[in-house]
């Protein structure tokens, strides 16, 4: 169990060791975004911004354009829940390589209750032109997505989560922007295929393990959700013949979406979406919010059986 945001501090100060143009702009959340480490060796190239996440995005923009690698970094639910006209105009626009952090994303915050529960931000982020967008699953992949983003010439949008999450990379796992990894498959081709992001393809490998012996089941982890895998999305959706998607975020212009309009115009198939329905979250334990809001392995397992019996009508 390990902090995905600890995965971006890691990297971030390894980052700052090797290039003198990479630097950090946070907005007065310097320890919870995993920024201080950064903060502390490298003063000089470390912009405090306070709470002022518009003026953030703004400001990382201008360094951008003149040649820098700005980290920008706060809760999802501020950046850039709060701050998205601002990326959109001075950076996504210009097409200017701000690697935006968000934080503190999805259910998991927990008792920080709705105001500050990011289930939005990946919709909010994929609909722009020019923006990249990143949910690592673990502290490992955390750390090589945030090298790729440093690397990647346009803008990037990296979702991070509060809690510990478990560990299900190592270091030898690629990654690669734009390709998804295959993490569980049947030994004698599967019925279901899962496309899962983030933290909660856990819950999807522990759905897949519960049903090892009654459905086939492929599991897919979709650690780039822009720009999609098409290639490996379609295939084993083909192969399949069914789809389940898996995402700690709104249902609607998440995962699921983008997946569903990938196949509507390639290979419309039976699909079920695990996700946030078209609610606001509420104060809780992480994993009494997760079960309430239909995504624990049990929500994921029933799934792939209607997907399977949907296939088969």
């Amino acid at each position: 169990m390990a902090h995905t945001r600890d995965g971006f501090g890691r990297a971030l100060l390894e980052l700052g060791e090797q290039n003198p143009n990479v630097v950090a702009l946070c907005a007065d959340l310097a320890e919870s975004t995993r920024m201080l480490a950064f903060k502390e060796k490298y003063p000089e190239r470390y912009i405090e911004m306070g709470v002022a996440e518009q003026n953030m995005a703004t400001v990382a923009s201008g360094l951008a354009n003149y040649g820098k690698i700005p980290f920008m970094a706060s809760y999802a639910t501020f950046s850039p829940g709060r701050n998205n006209e601002q990326i959109r105009t001075t950076i996504s626009l210009n097409n200017l390589g701000v690697k935006i952090v968000g934080s503190h994303a999805g259910l998991s915050v927990g008792p920080d209750g709705a105001t500050h529960q990011a289930l939005e931000d990946i919709a909010l982020m994929r609909v722009q032109p020019n923006m990249t967008v990143l949910s690592p699953c673990d502290e490992e992949e955390a750390y090589k997505a945030t090298l790729a983003a440093a690397a990647h010439p346009g803008p990037v949008y990296i979702r991070l989560a509060r809690e510990k999450t478990p560990i299900m990379t190592a270091k030898e796992t690629p990654f690669e922007i734009g390709k998804a990894n295959v993490m569980w498959e049947a030994d004698h081709g599967s019925e279901v295929v899962v496309f899962a992001t983030g933290p909660l393809l856990h819950n999807a490998l522990l759905a897949a393990k519960e049903l090892e012996h009654a459905v086939p089941v492929v599991v897919i982890n979709i650690h780039t959700i822009k720009p999609l895998d098409a290639d490996t999305i379609l295939k084993y959706a083909k192969e399949a013949g069914a789809v389940v998607t898996v995402e700690e975020h709104q249902i609607a212009g998440g995962l699921g979406s983008a997946v569903a309009e990938l196949l509507a115009t390639n290979s419309p198939l039976p699909t079920e979406f695990i996700g946030v329905r078209d609610q606001f979250g509420q104060s809780g334990e992480p994993k009494e919010l997760i079960e309430y809001y239909g995504m624990a392995p049990s929500h994921i397992a029933a799934a792939i059986r209607k997907a399977q019996a949907r296939k088969s009508t």
